[in-house]
């Protein structure tokens, strides 16, 4: 994968560009045709954020 990310500048530009990579998938979603499968990719990707952000906070201490 790729390196490590340590500083505070760094893991909020990887959050915030994985939030709009999120909100992006979102936008696109046409709710008559989705399937169970765009949710769980979805639920997917907002679980590896909340990943992040647990490793992130690990990192501050």
């Amino acid at each position: 994968m790729g390196n490590a990310i340590h500083d505070n500048e760094s893991q909020l530009s990887y959050l915030k560009t994985r939030l709009n990579m999120f909100m992006d998938v979102l936008d696109s979603i046409d709710p008559e045709n989705t399937e169970l499968d765009d949710i769980d990719r979805l639920i997917g990707m907002i679980d590896d954020i909340e990943t992040k952000c647990e490793q992130f906070k690990k990192d501050e201490k």
